[in-house]
């Protein structure tokens, strides 16, 4: 199942298109707040933005450029404003695909089933993950925290990725390790010490204290809010 987010101020044609979406086995949600776009990405984690350009606050053309400094997800314009202008612009911001209104549901649909499959082949993958602000981009390997992005080594992508997959729980040492080196065979465990210091001072560095906490005898954990 793939999540979409609706990025449309004409809230009736946004729940004509959700429930076009899930009747397809599909989630979607709309944005409601308009001030609040790119929050609303970032907490929500779709797999294909619909985005149309003239938006309240700020248009289609700079939230799209926001959603690219953080993420390569998939995003289709759908705009009225069809001409070749605003056409090349929105491929020139990032989009994907451009769809004229007024359109037909059933080829919005195809047009959205056609690029999940290209760009997720199938596999369902979620392209990032959010924590208080903080993204962890999967494609890229990357962290991005207020607008700032934080290059990661392998093991630290990973620990983070396991972590914030299961934000909330406490992570076992003996876990991370098998994740970090993908192996039974044992590990040194004061190497995965030292990769979690560095991976701590690192996000402090970025403004990001406490991110991590250690549960003695147990592992670490993300906590949530």
């Amino acid at each position: 199942m793939y999540k979409i987010l609706i990025i449309e101020d004409d809230l009736v044609m946004a729940g004509a298109i959700k429930k076009e979406m899930e009747a397809w086995g599909n989630e979607a949600r709309y944005v409601e707040d308009f001030a609040k776009v790119l929050e609303t990405f970032a907490e929500y984690g779709p797999h294909l933005v619909l985005l149309d350009i003239t938006l309240p606050f700020y248009n289609g053309y700079h939230w799209c450029s926001e959603i690219r400094k953080i993420s390569s997800v998939p995003v289709i314009f759908i705009s009225s404003a069809a001409d070749n202008m605003n056409i090349i612009m929105a491929m020139n911001m990032g989009g994907d695909d451009f769809v004229a209104k007024p359109f037909d549901l059933s080829v919005l649909t195809a047009k959205i089933q056609a690029l999940l499959r290209r760009t997720y082949d199938l596999s369902g993958k979620v392209p990032m993950l959010e924590h208080r602000g903080a993204i962890l981009n999967l494609y890229d390997t990357t962290m991005t925290y207020n607008g700032e992005k934080i290059e990661l080594t392998k093991n630290e992508f990973r620990i983070l990725q396991t972590l914030m997959e299961n934000k909330g729980r406490v992570v076992s040492r003996d876990t991370l390790m098998t994740k970090l080196w993908e192996t039974d065979n044992y590990i040194e465990e004061n190497t995965l010490t030292v990769n979690v210091g560095r991976l701590r001072k690192k996000l402090e560095k970025a403004g990001m204290e406490g991110f991590i906490k250690t549960k003695v005898g147990g592992g670490y954990i993300i906590e949530k809010e």
